[in-house]
């Protein structure tokens, strides 16, 4: 059952996204309801096959569902063409990828402007609007930089830079870490933190629980379905987040150890003990 608040931003119901119907068929949504309100920062969780993939593309209006109504401020999306669905994106959701995305012979500043040239933005607007969205991500020094020139980080705040140039109210942001290093990944979130402290709606796509907590409601699904829908009390310190990820990194470097060094351990340990 949808609950629908003053503040409705997103009303999924009785969702169902059905690939080859027929005896061999597969639910990638079976039975969805959702509700995000406007000015929330929602973390949608789940494992390779989960579903979160199919979903982030029902809420992204990439696609349609096989059953069920999907209301974005209001307005049924759920059975669109192409074309007006196109109209609602560029609207209302700025996207950013795990990927990047970006063009590689374009620079920064180029790679920013180019979808508000789709949208009709005029040439001066467009190039201001995309001054001022590469400064908000610290990047000012980078406008004539291209992709091949920039770190995995600076590329992605390239992408987060083209998603918010013309302020939409949704990002909807697919596994944005998932390339990225431990120092990158903390500067990724903070943006993203501190476009949902504008008044933005975010909502973020990832199948790490270390980064899901750091929104303030957590989604999990699994089997097309949604399991659990939780808000978070307490929001984990960024920092504390970033370490863990370097903790892991740090030991996912280290040298298997073989059997045989294993042995040689054991013997020194043992004739420690005997002495």
């Amino acid at each position: 059952m949808v609950i629908k608040m003053e503040n409705t931003l997103i009303e999924i119901s009785d969702m169902h996204k059905i690939y080859n119907p027929g005896e061999n068929e597969v639910r990638a949504l079976d039975g969805v309801d959702l509700t995000i309100c406007e000015r929330e920062f929602v973390a949608i969780i789940g494992h390779s096959g989960s579903g979160k993939s199919t979903l982030m593309n029902m809420l992204g209006c990439l696609d349609v569902p096989t059953t069920g109504t999907y209301m974005l401020h209001g307005i049924d999306v759920s059975d669109m063409n192409d074309d007006e669905l196109s109209d609602v994106r560029n609207r209302e959701i700025g996207f950013i990828f795990q990927g990047f995305n970006l063009i590689q012979n374009l620079t920064a500043v180029e790679n920013v402007t180019l979808p508000l040239i789709y949208r009709g933005v005029g040439k001066k607007e467009r190039e201001q609007l995309a001054l001022n969205a590469l400064e908000k991500v610290g990047l000012a020094h980078r406008l004539d930089h291209k992709p091949a020139q920039m770190s995995g980080g600076q590329q992605q705040r390239v992408a987060i830079a083209r998603a918010i140039a013309q302020a939409p109210p949704i990002i909807l942001a697919d596994e944005p870490t998932g390339n990225l290093d431990s120092n990158s990944t903390k500067e990724i979130m903070q943006i993203l933190r501190e476009l949902h402290s504008e008044g933005r709606t975010v909502i973020l796509i990832t199948h790490d629980n270390e980064i899901a907590e750091q929104a303030d409601r957590v989604i999990k699904i699994r089997d097309g379905k949604i399991v659990s829908d939780t808000k978070q009390l307490t929001v984990p310190k960024l920092e504390t987040v970033c370490q863990e990820i370097e903790n892991q990194e740090q030991e996912n470097r280290k040298p298997a150890i073989t059997t045989d060094e294993e042995t040689i351990q054991e013997n020194i340990m043992e004739d420690t003990d005997n002495a």
